[in-house]
């Protein structure tokens, strides 16, 4: 029985890691290509993309609505091009730090998330002030948000978003992006939870029920408020029989007899105790 869940595990954990590897390429080629395409606006900006003027007799005001223009018709690699000019040629002035805004627009709405990230920032550090700064704070957690992947793999950028978000509520209370970015939250922390969860599962297979009790425990702790927590105590339970801890089986019922009540699995559970073992619900029936 171990040996065919341990080789049931081996397959799992490949396609796991050929699903990240494939990820990783793809995050790799992304990083790639906008490296491209940052490149290509400086060297335009430097060989005449305003018409081989210097800098300084640039009109960046015509460049800024050229830009515009130019976003709005979803041209974004021209828009970009526009506003790096603008970015350059007038630093450090309310135009310069509209087209930093509007170059992570451009990136943000060409799906370049990392590369819109670090432009957001930017204005951030340099103008704090600026009317974008609360803007570009939410799209820098939204983006975030998007890059989370699914459940089963690395949840850095989850954890990220959580971070951001959290900080965009407490600085901006009575924004009206509030109740979007509750809803984010609540779902990046059930990603989170599902992913704890099903590692605790995964320990109860390879019959490791120890650290099963550990990982369902970061459930308990850290994502109280989330879908997997009623189904989270019962596994609990679950482990304690298995590991002969009737005792501790039966605090922990007492105590979280409402979250097995929610789930509806606490006639199964009072059989448990009945008969000093754990039965599926097949038997039972």
């Amino acid at each position: 029985m171990i040996r065919e869940i341990s080789g049931e595990l081996g397959v799992w954990e490949s396609l796991l890691r050929g699903k990240f590897l494939v990820q990783k390429l793809i995050e790799r080629k992304d990083l790639m290509r906008n490296a491209v395409v940052f490149l290509l606006c400086m060297t335009m900006v430097f060989t005449g993309c305003a018409g081989n003027k210097p800098l300084r007799d640039i009109d960046y005001e015509a460049e800024f609505e050229k830009g515009k223009t130019a976003f709005n018709k979803k041209k974004y690699v021209k828009a970009q091009l526009l506003f790096n000019t603008v970015v350059i040629g007038a630093s450090h002035t309310e135009l310069g730090d509209d087209a930093l805004f509007y170059m992570g627009e451009s990136h943000y709405y060409a799906k370049e998330y990392i590369m819109a990230i670090a432009e957001y920032d930017r204005l951030i550090r340099r103008m704090p002030f600026s009317p974008f700064v609360e803007q570009a704070r939410y799209r820098i957690a939204n983006s975030y948000v998007i890059l989370s992947p699914k459940y089963y793999r690395d949840q850095t950028y989850s954890e990220k978003a959580l971070g951001k978000l959290q900080e965009f509520i407490d600085d901006y209370p009575n924004s009206d992006r509030i109740t979007e970015a509750e809803k984010d939250i609540k779902s990046l922390r059930n990603k989170m939870s599902h992913k704890s969860y099903e590692t605790g599962i995964l320990y109860m297979k390879m019959e490791e029920y120890k650290s099963a009790l550990l990982t369902f425990k970061q459930v308990t702790d850290l994502y109280y408020d989330t879908d997997y927590i009623d189904k989270t105590h019962l596994k609990i339970i679950e482990c304690y029989f298995h590991r002969g801890e009737i005792d501790k089986a039966q605090e922990h019922y007492d105590l979280k007899r409402k979250n097995i009540e929610n789930i509806k699995m606490d006639d199964l559970v009072d059989e448990w105790f009945n008969r000093g073992e754990v039965i599926d619900r097949l038997e039972l029936e």
